[in-house]
């Protein structure tokens, strides 16, 4: 019975990877079953027995897309307490998630709204889902390094400017699926250390008194590329 779902699901999912790129090419409402089947390598009839209207493969590839990201940020956070630490982790998930479903992420971005009320609201449950959790990193640090003077920790911090960071981050994060190519800006753990670090040094800036927040993890990896840089440079001479 097990094996019988694996071979279920699998089809699915290379079902949802081949819409996601049709979908991301011509729009949501660019697009009918017919091409969608088409899209997949399918028969209409076959593509039925998954999806039942464009509507399913929208909902499907949107609640899997955030059940997959936030189902693998929690298991990746476990055991990690250090607030920035986990901020990296966060960033490196999300990255690495951008890089394997391009199309996905387009999609996401593009074709948030297309889907009737009640879906949308099922969908914006798994993001906030997913969002609380990047939400309490960033207040994690923010109580830390960047509370009012006088004020005792995440009470002394401003809602609204948490949610304001928390959607910057995501912002960076976001639209990076349209500018990310591997041969020119690297591995998808260089781009999360960039964006990690402009984002925390920007949270830091804001608290100076506080700085030794990032600069220790900074300087650490900092060290670390250098050495790889030294080594290389070695061995080419």
């Amino acid at each position: 019975m097990v094996a019988r779902r694996l071979r279920q699901k699998e089809p699915r999912a290379e079902i949802l990877q081949a819409a996601a790129a049709a979908i991301a090419e011509n729009g949501f409402h660019g697009m009918t079953m017919r091409g969608l089947a088409r899209a997949t390598g399918r028969g209409l009839a076959s593509f039925y027995n998954y999806f039942s209207s464009k509507e399913d493969v929208l909902f499907s590839l949107q609640t899997d897309a955030f059940e997959t990201l936030t189902g693998s940020l929690k298991a990746a956070l476990e055991n990690v307490d250090e607030p920035v630490e986990r901020l990296y982790i966060f960033v490196l998930n999300h990255v690495r998630y951008l890089a394997e479903h391009r199309s996905v992420m387009r999609v996401l971005v593009h074709e948030a709204s297309a889907l009737p009320a009640l879906r949308r609201k099922k969908v914006r449950l798994l993001k906030e889902r997913y969002f609380q959790i990047v939400r309490d990193i960033v207040a994690s640090i923010l109580a830390a390094g960047c509370s009012s003077p006088g004020a005792h920790g995440a009470a002394g911090l401003d809602p609204a400017e948490v949610e304001r960071v928390t959607y910057s981050v995501f912002g960076m994060l976001n639209w990076s699926y349209g500018w990310y190519d591997p041969q020119h800006h690297g591995t998808p753990q260089d781009v999360a250390r960039t964006i990690h670090a402009v984002a925390v040094c920007g949270l830091v800036a804001r608290c100076p008194h506080r700085s030794e927040l990032v600069s220790k993890p900074l300087a650490a990896r900092r060290q670390s590329t250098g050495g790889r840089r030294r080594q290389a440079r070695t061995s080419s001479a």
